[in-house]
């Protein structure tokens, strides 16, 4: 059984992306663009998911990145649409969005376009240590 986490701390469109799998606009989200040191982590359980030197700019409108923490995530492929995966956290099971492969964009030829909404983003000042193994 999955445990619960509090989500008093989520917006109601927080929610609704972590927990319905709904997608934000793009371009009009927090990380897209975002390329400051640390690690982008869970909204709602804290899990550090993504470094930010695997992030990179795709021009998709939301956040990319061509590598998760090993272990963070896990993919769960969709009938539908499109034979898309899924990616949620592994923690938490809190919807983030969709991996995609092949694309050509990085050397590792994957694309984790992920949901402003469901990260939170910790700066390495912050950080402290790198909390990513």
């Amino acid at each position: 059984m999955r445990r619960r986490f509090d989500d008093s701390h989520l917006t109601d469109f927080e929610r609704w992306v972590i927990f319905k799998k709904g997608t934000e606009p793009p371009f009009q989200n927090r990380y897209w663009n975002h390329f400051e040191r640390g690690v982008y982590v869970c909204k709602l359980c804290r899990q550090p998911l993504f470094r930010s030197e695997d992030k990179f700019l795709s021009y998709s409108g939301w956040p990319s990145f061509d590598s998760s923490i090993p272990g963070s995530v896990k993919e769960i492929p969709e009938e539908f649409p499109d034979d898309r995966i899924e990616v949620v956290c592994s923690r938490c099971g809190a919807h983030l969005g969709h991996v995609f492969y092949g694309e050509g964009y990085t050397e590792k030829g994957v694309r984790y376009c992920i949901n402003s909404a469901s990260i939170d983003f910790v700066p390495e000042e912050e950080d402290g240590a790198d909390r990513a193994p």
